[in-house]
């Protein structure tokens, strides 16, 4: 079966746009100084985090990415028990949560900064901003699926509109304008999966139809992977999630800490609702479309469904793509003008310049991480890749830093973040993957142990413990 553009489709999608990019100009209104963009004046009640949370987490990486792929490519199972690297990192969250609120900085740099001095904050930094632009770009090639299924038109075409409504959207409001259309976008998606499910089941023949078309593999366990091939896929989101920037920024932003715990319990339903619907409709795709680009497995199931139901899909995928690009755009842009600019070429630096000098580096930044989409084969390879190196260089340190208190030292916190930093930018491409490893499963491991290995044998006497509460 081929997939065929349905312009029907296009009007849903276009009518949610104009009301995300409406919420974005209120935003635009409500704005007025750094810690507005940044945080939202930390106002967001427990509706609104739990829904941000949620849009901001599943974007391309899970409608196009990650749950999705592993359906298509590997089975329903091994698609299921991939969601439950970010359940468990939900539940370390909130557990982590009252220190992360108590510790009043805007980003991870500054909180490393806290604990590692200057050089961990600008590792920190670099490393961000490379992940992050990853991240970002393939956020761009996802809508461009979505406008390839609605109007024909070719991906790289999409990828370009894609580009130009998530930069305008982060430019705008900053967190302001995103967490609103985030919590929007989240409910949306939750009923269109609900809702779609049963009409995709049916399309593509039933669990009996389903069953007669796709390769026997896919009822395994693990699928066609290997334990160590599953793992490489299924440790980087945790490792991500651990120490996301943009999920610090949003529990720093909750009103009270009762409503942020409130948030994140409605985070854990909702993903959990989700990494469970997503891979059921890409494994029905396989049996629809054997010859779909995985990326598509989702979003190609649109077509063949009512058009009511179809639409609502494909705007609750075009709206948390959008969302999720439009958080890690901003994301990677605070650490620019917070960190790097007013934190080390101009500290005196008004809050209004570094207002504006962050939706500066929004455009920069949104244009560059266009550019760089454009060099990876598949949105599952650069999606890992991203976490592979956040998760390496940024999560164990983090972790550190609130577990283990007054024992982690600066030497041992910047040796960890450099060796593990590393690791994942080299393990794969420049040393070929010795032993037929996943630089996941070498990199953050061997991070966090010099981390800890290295602490226990070193003293620091000038390292600030103020912030460990």
């Amino acid at each position: 079966m081929a997939v065929e553009a349905n312009a029907t489709l296009l009007y849903i999608v276009v009518g949610y746009l104009i009301v995300m990019l409406g919420v974005g100009a209120w935003a635009y209104g409500k704005t007025e100084t750094a810690e507005d963009f940044m945080v939202a004046g930390r106002s967001l009640g427990a509706v609104v985090i739990a829904g941000t949370l949620m849009a901001t987490w599943m974007g391309s990486g899970t409608v196009t990415g990650g749950a999705n792929s592993i359906a298509y490519d590997n089975g329903l199972w091994p698609a299921l028990l991939f969601g439950t690297a970010a359940l468990i990192g939900i539940g370390i969250l909130k557990a982590l949560a009252p220190r992360i609120r108590g510790f009043d900085k805007l980003t991870v740099p500054e909180m490393i900064e806290e604990e590692l001095g200057r050089e961990g904050r600008i590792i920190s930094l670099v490393v961000i901003a490379f992940a992050y632009v990853g991240i970002v770009s393939y956020q761009f090639i996802g809508l461009g699926f979505v406008l390839n299924v609605t109007t024909g038109i070719s991906v790289t075409q999409g990828t370009i509109i894609g580009t130009v409504v998530i930069i305008a959207l982060a430019a705008m409001g900053g967190l302001m304008s995103v967490a609103y259309t985030d919590a929007i976008s989240a409910f949306l998606m939750l009923i269109g999966l609900v809702v779609a499910v049963p009409f995709v089941v049916l399309n593509a023949g039933g669990v009996e139809g389903i069953a007669a078309n796709v390769p026997e593999t896919h009822f395994d366990a693990l699928g066609n992977l290997s334990f160590l091939q599953f793992f490489a896929l299924w440790a980087p989101p945790l490792l991500l999630i651990l120490a996301d920037q943009n999920m610090y920024q949003r529990i720093i932003a909750g009103e009270s800490d009762e409503g942020t715990n409130t948030g994140l319990i409605a985070w854990f339903v909702g993903v959990a609702a989700a990494m469970t619907l997503v891979p059921v409709i890409a494994f029905a795709s396989r049996a629809m479309f054997p010859e779909l680009d995985p990326g598509m497995a989702l979003i190609a199931t649109t077509t063949e469904i009512p058009v009511w139901v179809g639409g609502i899909l494909l705007a609750a995928a075009a709206a948390f793509i959008i969302t999720t690009g439009s958080s890690y755009l901003l994301s990677a842009c605070t650490n620019l003008s917070q960190d790097l600019y007013k934190g080390f070429i101009n500290p005196n630096a008004s809050d209004q310049r570094v207002f504006w000098l962050t939706r500066l580096f929004v455009i920069v930044l949104g244009v560059f991480a266009f550019v760089l989409g454009q060099y990876f084969p598949t949105i599952l390879e650069v999606q890992m890749y991203s976490y592979t190196a956040y998760g390496a260089a940024i999560t164990p340190p983090l972790l550190a830093i609130f577990l283990m208190r007054d024992r982690l030292t600066k030497r041992g916190g910047l040796t960890g973040m450099i060796v593990g930093a590393l690791l994942a930018v080299t393990w794969d491409t420049v040393l070929a993957s010795p032993y037929g490893l996943d630089a996941v499963i070498v990199a953050a491991p061997v991070g966090g142990l010099l981390i800890v290995a290295v602490s226990y044998l070193t003293t620091d006497t000038s390292t600030p413990t103020a912030s460990r509460t």
